[in-house]
């Protein structure tokens, strides 16, 4: 029996969520009989369960006046291993058996001997007598009529004698802990003994010497003390401290998720969150639901108020905190199969009749039915996030579909503030999903949110960045960058905000990874403004290639220098049409690393530089054939050649301002350093940076210091009167 036991259960606490789960069985089931016979019922009418223990004596009793048991039903339930009377009780159902015969146990029972090292139960049916079974876990039992007569009425009463190892089960503050965590949705109300110390105020007796003479022979004496007491007008009390004994009911909240949705208010709903998380702020946003089909299942799921302080910092060791119950009894809050690692930050209850149970409650089976309610949960999540997306908008937006569809106009969209909220908090998430999970990527694209280069639009959709585009935008446009301020400062921006363009910012770190996954949306490809192939279609395409001919036939000798000049630090060097005031900028290829994500992998890639330079993006240099700076390094290039003045560094300092406008770190900071102080040089028309001579100090000796200070004459005092003979010194 040991081995079996301990081979079941990982821990000893599990018993007692197993005997309150049979208690609740045999009151479901009587109640289930009185619907027949209200006869059954009797004058117990008030179904309920009382948990005690004695300290002393070191035994916890669990009583419940359900079905109970008859002598027959004590040897066939709780003298067999594995004896399912739930089971049977179902079946006896389906075939119409007579359904007294059923028993209240099942497997359950024998983790009481986790704790106990003997056990009794007493139990009471009605129209039978009372007995008693009694058990060490040896393979030994017995089962006697109770002399007692019949002391419950109906129902079952089961005494554990503890272990010594266990003797932490008769607090009356552990038990009130655990049936919390396990049992407070049970239907029945449970109640736990508890004693408590009270203040009462009591008369002060008052002893004196005349106390002793009311009980002589004299008994006038005593009548006259006694009335002196009685019509005194005040009576001295004192407090004293007394110990009583209560039973307080434990299970106070109630399953609200057995209730329709249509009658409990959002205060019941959030009063329920704060109750089962112990959260002081209320939730988001929540959805309550009832899945049918292939199983059935009652779930509760919310958005809480605010993330964990460490929720990122733990995310790939934190799964989702989701209680799973049958029939109200908690099975386990530790499932990582139920929601996927994304969604980590869900709280809720899933309460389900239909899952398979191995020979103990605490471990469900790995069973296809775990994966259909995982996939219908992951959908609900997603469909309570799409609806807290749309609201303040959907009505409104059905009322002038109608009238939007004759004007032919787009409407904007525009998010609500509980969904920015929502998505401030735990935005993260969702671009974690988008990145994970591919067969729910396209509903959870349309929950992402960016950063927007248009005033008054703080945070944006794809469907609302799209609502504000021009007729003749084929792309939706985004830049990356380390900060906000870095992006909107960006040369790449300025031609799109003199086009009216928008532009979305990708500031976060994950950003780009899950953009990355996102190469369309409803037709519109979205596309980096720092990476080659930009093109706007609001200009005619033969005036584009004639004037794209011109530049590069008159800035030719530039281009044909400045490539061979940067050799093996970028590809390619082009005629830019995407910057206004910039001289030049570094692009890189359309598929490759933007100068953010570089700057991300050269971190993340820090002990190993070889693969750092692996991953390093092509670059190609772009200059602005309007910029004075380039027309006049073109133009000196044309009349002197590489010979001329002040062109080698111009143009390097060309790229290296155009390396970090772009967004890149410069790999050669002592050179670049170099070429700065030489334009300082020539700024301040310096023939060279030699150093100065160094400044040679004369340092004036101080004799006053050395000599010491001079004393005038006649400050001195006499002390030729305090003179003393040699011999008097010695």
């Amino acid at each position: 029996m040991d081995i079996i036991i301990n081979s079941l259960y990982k821990t000893k606490e599990i018993f007692l969520r197993e005997l309150i789960s049979n208690a609740s069985d045999a009151l479901d089931k009587i109640r289930f009989l009185s619907i027949g016979d209200p006869a059954a019922l009797g004058s117990q009418s008030d179904l309920e369960l009382r948990i005690k223990s004695n300290r002393d004596k070191n035994t916890l009793t669990i009583m419940d006046n359900g079905v109970g048991m008859n002598k027959t039903d004590l040897v066939n339930n709780l003298g067999t291993v594995a004896k399912s009377g739930t089971a049977n009780f179902i079946d006896a159902l389906s075939e119409g058996q007579d359904l007294s015969l059923i028993g209240q146990f099942g497997v359950g029972f024998y983790s009481i001997y986790l704790v106990a090292e003997k056990v009794q139960v007493v139990s009471k049916k009605n129209g039978h007598d009372q007995y008693v079974w009694e058990s060490t876990a040896d393979g030994v039992f017995t089962v006697v009529k109770d002399p007692r007569g019949n002391t419950l009425g109906r129902g079952t009463e089961i005494t554990l004698f503890l272990k010594e190892d266990a003797k932490e089960f008769a607090k009356p503050e552990v038990l009130e802990e655990l049936v919390k965590r396990y049992s407070e949705f049970i239907s029945f109300p449970i109640y736990l003994e508890k004693t408590v110390k009270e203040e009462i105020e009591v008369p002060v007796e008052e002893e004196d010497e005349d106390e002793t003479t009311s009980t002589n022979v004299d008994g006038e004496e005593g009548e006259e003390e006694y009335e002196e007491v009685e019509v005194a007008d005040d009576v001295k009390t004192k407090k004293e401290t007394i110990t009583k004994t209560i039973w307080e009911r434990v299970n106070t909240n109630v399953a609200i998720w057995s209730r329709p949705a249509s009658d409990i208010t959002d205060a019941e709903y959030s009063k329920f969150y704060k109750a089962f998380t112990k959260e002081p702020t209320s939730p988001q946003t929540w959805i309550h639901f009832k899945a049918e089909g292939e199983m059935e299942f009652k779930s509760i799921l919310y958005v809480p108020g605010e993330a964990a302080p460490d929720m990122y910092d733990t995310f790939y060791t934190k799964s989702a905190q989701l209680r799973l119950y049958v029939k109200k009894v908690l099975i386990s809050d530790e499932f990582e199969e139920l929601l996927p690692r994304y969604m980590n930050f869900i709280r809720g209850v899933v309460d389900s009749d239909d899952l398979p149970l191995n020979v103990s409650r605490e471990t469900l089976q790995q069973h296809k039915l775990l994966r259909v309610m995982a996939k219908k949960l992951t959908r609900k999540v997603l469909e309570m996030l799409r609806r807290l997306s749309m609201k303040g908008r959907v009505d409104e937006e059905e009322e002038e579909e109608e009238e939007e569809e004759e004007e032919g106009e787009k409407k904007e969209i525009v998010d609500n503030e509980k969904y920015i909220k929502f998505w401030e908090t735990f935005g993260k998430s969702i671009k974690l999903g988008v990145i994970e999970d591919m067969s729910n990527r396209a509903k959870l694209v349309k929950l992402l949110r960016f950063k927007s280069s248009l005033d008054g639009v703080e945070w944006t959709s794809l469907e609302g960045y799209l609502s504000r585009a021009k007729e003749w935008q084929k792309s939706i446009y985004y830049l990356a960058g380390e900060s906000m301020e870095a992006v909107q400062k960006s040369p790449f921006l300025e031609k799109f905000k003199s086009k009216g363009l928008e532009v979305l910012f990708l500031v976060d770190s994950i950003d780009e990874y899950c953009i990355q996954q996102v190469p369309e949306f409803e037709g519109k490809k979205l596309q980096s403004i720092s990476k080659e192939g930009l093109k706007f279609g609001d200009e005619d395409e033969k005036t584009v290639k004639s004037r794209e001919k011109h530049y590069k036939e008159a800035f030719a000798p530039l281009v044909n220098f400045l490539k061979t000049l940067f050799t093996g630090k970028i590809k390619e060097v082009v005629i830019s049409h995407r910057i206004e005031s910039a001289p030049s900028v570094i692009v890189t290829g359309r598929y490759g690393h933007s100068a953010n994500m570089e700057r991300i992998v050269r971190t993340q890639a820090v002990n190993d530089p070889e693969k750092y330079q692996s991953l390093q993006a092509q670059k190609t240099m772009e200059i602005n054939p309007r910029h004075p700076i380039v027309v006049e390094l073109n133009k000196r290039l044309q009349e002197d050649g590489d010979d001329a003045e002040g062109v080698m560094d111009t143009a390097w300092l060309l790229y290296d301002t155009a390396l970090l406008e772009s967004g890149f770190t410069h790999d050669d900071v002592p050179n670049f350093t170099r070429r700065v102080l030489n334009a300082l040089r020539s700024g301040l028309f310096l023939p060279n940076l030699d150093l100065v001579a160094e400044a040679d100090i004369h340092l004036e000796e101080d004799d006053d210091d050395e000599d010491g200070e001079e004393i005038p004459a006649g400050t001195m005092p006499d002390l030729s009167s305090f003179a003393m003979p040699a011999s008097d010194e010695l």
